[in-house]
């Protein structure tokens, strides 16, 4: 599992700087989070293949977390994409890319299909066999959603040296992966335990941006691996946050120490400080576990 930033910072594009906008690699999907201005430039730019994305999940509809999405779905028209894409987002996203292309009289050549959200529980949209993506219901000043990805249990180890000591037909290797027991050629039942291991644990991924501080969520993101939350100030602005409905690098980590998560990655910043470690320096006092997203940043979900 594999994060890769192309914008972590809040409201307007600078020409170092880019607003929201993610890449999660899973399990051989690759899922767009947010498509701020500039998202097409910095998928370039990361040598991301636009052919891969198949899913968008958009939280909200303010313009730094969305407004690269109708350049991204023009593109695709231009590089005669076949596959359906699908875009998860707050309902009206459909009314205002389909606008767009309307009067642009730009519609796609393949089949674009809307998923929108209203629901202010928790809600499954994407699951195969490998991983599940939810929403995570978030307080901001319009209807916003996290998101969560989790990979599902994978297929147990096999212990060749073990499976052939018992003589174990190779034929059976894929259901001794998947559990079961087996006769071996000599007739033994073969229990699973004796030639599997347990396989990696699976990992998760939370991605909770904007929110004000809301201890609400904690349940929604219990022991994932990684939580990134958004850290829009510094504590020493703690009165702008609630008005605008944001957070600030201590309140993330609180979130992130009541959750038990393995990492926090901060991000969403705004743009009146000049050092983001001044982010990391804040919350590792209520939480060790801190990753600064930064655009371009490669982050291995572990």
């Amino acid at each position: 599992m594999k994060v890769t930033i192309l914008g972590c910072y809040a409201a307007t594009p600078r020409s170092f700087t880019n607003p929201t906008s993610q890449v999660l690699e899973v399990n051989n999907h690759l899922f767009l989070i947010d498509c701020g201005e500039g998202t097409q430039v910095q998928l370039r730019k990361n040598r991301i293949k636009f052919s891969r994305i198949k899913h968008i999940f958009i939280s909200h509809l303010h313009g730094d977390h969305f407004y690269g999405l109708v350049g991204l779905v023009s593109t695709f028209r231009l590089l005669n994409r076949e596959k359906e894409l699908h875009i998860y987002g707050p309902k009206g996203i459909k009314e205002i890319i389909t606008l767009q292309l309307k009067l642009a009289n730009s519609w796609t050549n393949y089949p674009l299909i809307f998923h929108e959200l209203t629901s202010r529980e928790p809600q499954l949209l994407f699951e195969d066999t490998k991983v599940s993506v939810s929403t995570i219901p978030l307080k901001h000043r319009v209807y916003t959603n996290g998101f969560l990805f989790r990979e599902k249990e994978g297929d147990r180890k096999l212990l060749i040296n073990e499976a052939l000591k018992y003589n174990i037909d190779v034929t059976l290797y894929r259901s001794l992966k998947k559990g079961k027991d087996v006769v071996s050629e000599d007739g033994k039942l073969i229990s699973n335990h004796l030639v599997t291991a347990d396989p990696p644990p699976p990992k998760s991924y939370a991605f909770c941006s904007d929110t004000v501080y809301d201890e609400e969520i904690v349940p929604f993101v219990k022991n994932v691996t990684a939580l990134y939350h958004e850290s829009t100030f510094l504590e020493e602005e703690v009165d702008l946050a609630f008005p605008t409905k944001h957070s600030t690098a201590r309140q993330a980590a609180t979130i992130a120490k009541l959750a038990k998560v393995k990492k926090l990655i901060l991000g969403h910043y705004s743009t009146r400080y000049d050092d983001i470690e001044l982010f990391r320096t804040e919350a590792e006092s209520i939480f060790p576990e801190i990753i600064l997203a930064d655009d371009g940043k490669e982050i291995i979900v572990e």
